[in-house]
């Protein structure tokens, strides 16, 4: 509140506001600690994964404990969280975000930030967005280098004015093949943190209008001009109000997560999943663990992670094809 820019009203408005952040990994941890720090009132925590040993290099909520636990990245958030401003409402929601629940997820947020690590759901937040006018805050990193840039719907180019298609792949390193350097993370997720706190009390007119380029590695630094595209290209989501993410046009529902040889299987089932009874199916496979957030399961070489939702993530290999077969064989269809 001493800081002239926030004060006490601004402080009371972040307080009174509600944020979506989509993605609890390297830049979700970073996002989520600062605005929990700050007194956002209510932050609502979306992310389809578990915590893994590799993340704790720059996932900064999560340690060595979390992983033991077999906890859900969202839920071991969320505690922390809480434990840091008990003042302030953290809802934990483990799915992964598609068209089917992505309006449910925002729809009563003041503001949407992106802390995934793929195109495909951050054009899928960007057509939400534009939909119901909601401000979004996008960044990405991959080895040294991160980019970040403010969406005011209306105001500035949308994410597909300045990135019309997602980089096709092979053509862009991923967590696999180039890493993440921490430092990278933590400057763009602090940016994105300054630009939330400045929507959030009310400054529209200080947010950053330029796609910021940072590669701590090679010391560059670049701000490029992105305002003139507003209205000048023929942008189908902003402009002709086409959300082909949002409508299913475009997507998928299996996907390579990034860094992990392991694929996702979205089968979503209409009541949850019983994990006692899959458990009693899978024993004859060897050990078979489980609590209320995941069930964990090898077969064949492949390491299965069951979400109760219908979900799974299946380590080993990064085959889509290969996947959904040993889903359908040990999981069901």
């Amino acid at each position: 509140m001493r800081f002239p820019g926030v004060g006490e009203q601004g402080q009371r408005r972040l307080l009174e506001s509600h944020v979506t952040l989509c993605g609890c990994g390297a830049l979700g941890t970073v996002l989520a600690n600062a605005l929990v720090r700050g007194g956002v009132g209510h932050l609502r925590l979306v992310d389809r994964d578990f915590i893994e040993t590799n993340n704790l290099q720059r996932q900064v909520l999560f340690d060595e404990h979390d992983v033991a636990e077999n906890l859900p990245k969202a839920e071991a958030a969320a505690r922390k969280l809480g434990a840091i401003n008990s003042s302030v409402y953290v809802e934990p929601v483990v799915t992964d975000i598609d068209r089917t629940n992505i309006l449910d997820l925002v729809q009563d947020a003041d503001l949407i930030l992106d802390g995934t690590d793929n195109f495909e759901i951050r054009y899928l937040i960007n057509d939400v967005a534009v939909k119901l006018g909601k401000p979004w805050v996008y960044g990405g990193c991959i080895g040294s280098h991160g980019q970040t840039m403010t969406i005011l719907p209306g105001e500035t180019p949308c994410l597909r004015c300045v990135f019309e298609a997602a980089p096709a792949p092979g053509e862009a390193g991923t967590c696999e093949t180039a890493g993440v350097l921490s430092p990278i993370v933590n400057i763009v997720a602090s940016f994105q943190a300054a630009e939330a706190f400045k929507i959030l009390t009310g400054h529209r007119q200080l947010i950053n209008r330029e796609l910021i380029y940072i590669d701590v590695w090679e010391n560059i630094q670049r701000r490029i001009k992105i305002a003139p595209l507003l209205g000048k290209v023929d942008c189908p989501c902003c402009q002709r109000h086409r959300f082909e993410w949002l409508d299913g046009e475009q997507g998928s529902h299996t996907t390579s997560l990034c860094g992990r040889n392991a694929v996702q299987v979205a089968q979503r089932t209409a009541s949850r999943l019983n994990f006692e009874e899959l458990a009693h199916h899978l024993e004859t496979l060897g050990e078979v663990s489980y609590n209320r957030f995941l069930l964990k399961f090898d077969a064949e070489g492949y390491q299965f992670t069951v979400f109760p939702d219908g979900r799974a993530i299946i380590k080993g290999t990064s085959d889509v094809d290969k996947a959904r077969t040993l889903y359908a064989k040990y999981i069901g269809h």
